[in-house]
């Protein structure tokens, strides 16, 4: 998988849980501690939630995954306990299961960005690039501003060799958030792959002028020669 791809997965599967800078020990005192406030009081979901956000932490998927069956048994309709169950069985590699959970959640929020690109990642990883790229369509139509959107649809374009679209995509995610320096490097990439060479070499002198060390984009830059 790419750096781009690792990047956006990075984004979307991670960046959503908001978590806090937390050493292991800490989040298992974290995790004794909620463990005892579930163990003492009568269920709310608040917890149980709580206590699966620490165990994905400390990536314990079969804790996390049972914790949120529990929750969707007593309120099928949960959107958090869906969204993130379908996040725990995509860890697992449990991709249909994954869909099917955000499939659900999309019934009752069907412009939900994080819900349809969770979706869209698991035909990626199913082998089904033009499913994926029909999802990311209805979230460039439901949210035209998001620079997410454009991005993930550019790493797919740009993996099935659809260069022209992917290079629109990338520019149009760098309109949208000029100030993300990934999504430069990534359109400087593709103008490589592409073999044009000068355009590439103007992204990655922007990115040096905005204070990106020379030595981390260096072998690109030698490629732009």
């Amino acid at each position: 998988m790419n750096r781009k791809t690792l990047f956006l997965i990075s984004l979307l599967l991670s960046g959503c849980l908001g978590s806090f800078s937390q050493t292991p020990q800490q989040w298992r005192d974290s995790l004794a501690v909620l463990n005892k406030q579930i163990s003492i009081t009568p269920y709310s979901s608040d917890l149980y939630l709580r206590k699966a956000a620490v165990n994905i932490e400390l990536q314990q998927w079969d804790y996390a995954l049972d914790t949120y069956n529990e929750i969707l048994k007593k309120d099928p309709t949960n959107l958090a306990a869906l969204y993130y169950r379908a996040f725990v069985n995509g860890k697992m590699r449990r991709y249909d299961l994954s869909a099917s959970d955000y499939e659900k959640m999309l019934t009752f929020a069907p412009t939900n960005i994080e819900a349809r690109l969770g979706l869209a990642y698991t035909y990626i990883k199913r082998g089904k690039p033009t499913d994926a790229l029909d999802q990311y369509g209805l979230i460039i139509e439901q949210h035209p501003d998001s620079a997410v959107a454009y991005a993930s649809r550019a790493c797919l374009e740009e993996e099935m060799q659809r260069y022209d679209i992917a290079l629109y995509d990338w520019e149009k995610a760098v309109e949208l958030q000029p100030s993300n320096n990934d999504y430069i490097y990534s359109k400087a990439s593709l103008l490589v792959k592409m073999n044009r060479k000068k355009e590439a070499r103007e992204c990655l002198e922007e990115l040096v002028r905005r204070g990106v060390a020379t030595g981390e984009i260096h072998s690109m830059l030698m490629q732009c020669k």
